[in-house]
């Protein structure tokens, strides 16, 4: 977003926004955190189930989030704060400083308002710079990744995250082509993806530079690390009872989540050839429900961008 650009009421649709609201059921006087704030679409639904007598504590890396959270600010009874950064980076030190919260949410991946906005660099539908920051501050770019990185870091990068069955012929194109011309926008490689892979692929199962980019702005932000890190550290700040919520969009994502929750929801560390548990440790959260919600026929139908998102709800045990 252009920093003199104002938010609208179109910028973003908070996804499973119901499904949300019942499964952290904000109550007047709790504290929730919503780790990506976004353009504030759950924040705002949360904020006012928390009325006058409760605080939400936004967390978004992206400084262009502040027109949206002073929308929020000015039309908001609870008491609401933002703080800026990484939301692993965030909640570790919430943690440390001793914060406590009533209910936590991270809605993973890329917001609508960075998608939808060309300059960015996330879409692969659009011309721009190869950016794909969220962070606009952050040091590392997608055109750093694409030109730098060599032919096997390449290929492991768009295996790994963007599960890219032609990821070795597009990092062997990419490795090709920026020998006489670096990549400077996103048409740029999406020609070169779609001229590396065979043609009846290019027509089917979405854009095919859908996972290349995917793949890319998962590395460029670390999305997956900061995921991992994120989860433990929002554990420790839930009081008892507390409800946590996790949106993902891919299945890397959802997997994460899952074995987070199942690890922490059967406690003990013990080998399974262990007859006795050794170590001791009691599950700190139980799932509801232990599988993951999914968006109605009718949101997918008002918003197809939802289609492929996995809600996962736990409580901390008391």
């Amino acid at each position: 977003m252009l920093p003199n650009a104002l938010p609208t009421e179109t910028d973003h649709v908070p996804v499973l926004a119901d499904e949300v609201l019942e499964a952290l059921a904000p109550q007047p006087g709790e504290t929730v955190i919503d780790c990506t704030f976004g353009a504030g679409g759950h924040s705002t639904l949360l904020a006012a189930r928390l009325r006058g007598e409760g605080k939400l504590i936004a967390v978004d890396r992206d400084p262009t989030v502040a027109p949206y959270f002073e929308r929020l600010r000015r039309s908001t009874r609870a008491k609401v704060r933002m703080l800026h950064g990484e939301f692993s980076a965030v909640l570790t030190q919430l943690a440390e400083n001793d914060v406590h919260a009533d209910a936590i949410l991270l809605d993973l991946g890329v917001s609508s308002m960075q998608l939808d906005r060309p300059e960015r660099g996330f879409s692969y539908a659009a011309d721009a710079p190869l950016d794909m920051r969220m962070d606009p501050h952050a040091e590392v770019t997608a055109r750093d990744v694409v030109n730098d990185a060599d032919e096997r870091e390449l290929a492991d990068i768009f295996h790994r995250y963007g599960e890219e069955r032609y990821a070795r012929q597009i990092a062997r194109a990419i490795v090709k082509r920026r020998k006489t011309q670096p990549f400077e926008r996103t048409s740029d490689l999406v020609e070169t993806i779609k001229h590396a892979i065979p043609s009846p692929a290019r027509f089917g199962d979405g854009h095919p530079a859908k996972r290349v980019f995917q793949a890319l702005r998962i590395e460029v932000n670390d999305e997956l690390g900061s995921l991992e890190r994120a989860l433990p550290a929002a554990v420790d700040i839930l009081r008892p009872h507390g409800r946590l919520a996790v949106i993902s969009f891919h299945s890397l994502e959802d997997r994460i989540v899952k074995r987070f929750l199942r690890n922490q929801e059967h406690g003990c560390t013990c080998p399974p050839d262990f007859p006795l548990c050794a170590c001791g440790a009691e599950p700190v959260l139980r799932a509801t429900p232990r599988r993951a919600i999914r968006p109605s026929a009718a949101e997918v139908a008002r918003n197809p961008r939802s289609a492929s998102a996995r809600l996962r709800v736990a409580v901390k045990l008391g």
